[in-house]
């Protein structure tokens, strides 16, 4: 995790991650005040720890992906959920760039981009990834019961490690995997990794 600072240089792109932090922090805390849990409550069920969870909720602090994920199973939500609260269903709906909710881990570059609606009726979830250079997301936690993932690359060579083993995906591949042991994907490639996932909404 990093600390989010001001600067005068890249001043548009510095105030867009404050914002973005400042909204992922105030989103955790509602949660996790609807849930009637302390922090010292939370940081059991995530494995983040209490400190960690106070500086993500003040926004003086950006999580990592791996953080992040753990923070939103600890909650009973998925990632989306804290990045986009669910809005009504509706039969038509343009979302444009500014309107995807993103989530960028400073300390990778990963950049995790929702391209689906968070509709209150839990649906598929769809989702763009992109690793700079030999970049991973980390160790994401399973998720406890099998849920299928739907992944297929646009740009680059993805590898994905599991706990039994490794997958490479080449650009133009697709891959279907269950979710329910720890993963990480890594870019196995010199240049940008560009990929989609899709799946049910749910924990994590």
């Amino acid at each position: 995790m990093r600390n989010v600072k001001s600067s005068s240089s890249g001043e548009g792109a510095t105030e867009l991650e404050a914002a973005e932090s400042s909204r992922l922090g105030a989103r955790i805390r509602e949660l996790r005040q609807e849930q009637g849990l302390t922090l010292e409550a939370l940081a059991e069920r995530s494995g983040v720890s209490r400190a960690m969870i106070s500086k993500v909720e003040r926004g003086t602090n950006n999580p990592t992906l791996v953080v992040a994920v753990r923070m939103a199973q600890g909650l009973g939500v998925g990632l989306s959920e804290l990045l986009s609260p669910p809005r009504p269903k509706q039969t038509r709906l343009l979302l444009p760039p500014a309107q995807q909710p993103t989530f960028r881990d400073e300390e990778s570059g990963v950049v995790r981009q929702l391209l689906s609606p968070q509709f209150e009726t839990r649906g598929v979830e769809f989702v763009r990834f992109t690793l700079p250079a030999h970049a991973s997301t980390g160790e994401l936690p399973g998720k406890g019961a099998p849920v299928g993932k739907h992944l297929a690359v646009e740009k680059g060579t993805l590898r994905i490690d599991f706990p039994d083993g490794s997958v490479t995906v080449e650009a133009q591949d697709a891959f279907y995997f269950e979710a329910d042991a720890p993963h990480a994907f890594v870019n196995a490639g010199r240049g940008v990794c560009v990929y989609y996932v899709a799946m049910a909404r749910g924990p994590g």
